[in-house]
């Protein structure tokens, strides 16, 4: 018998109490969508998902490889980057 991912997802508190999407609903179904090969898919479903996976690589290569570190304004700039994606693609999705 084969396990369906998507009987496990956490569902969204803030939709299921509140009524409306939080700022990371549907980055679980994107992940869902890239280990499936569905690239695109997966950035319609939520537009940082590159840039979010791309932060937390970076982060922990600076945690594995402390002596090797990626310059921190990457990384800062990265965090701004994410979240000005997350913001904007949110109030694209609520208007």
């Amino acid at each position: 018998m084969f396990v369906q991912l998507e009987d496990y997802m956490l569902p969204c508190l803030s939709k299921r109490l509140f009524g409306f999407e939080c700022l990371g609903c549907g980055m679980q179904r994107s992940l869902l969508f890239i280990s499936k090969g569905e690239f695109i898919e997966a950035f319609k479903m939520y537009p940082a998902i590159y840039t979010i996976l791309l932060f937390f690589t970076l982060v922990m290569y600076n945690f594995i490889f402390k002596k090797k570190k990626v310059n921190s304004k990457i990384i800062y700039s990265l965090a701004i980057l994410n979240i000005i994606i997350i913001l904007i693609s949110y109030f694209y999705k609520i208007y």
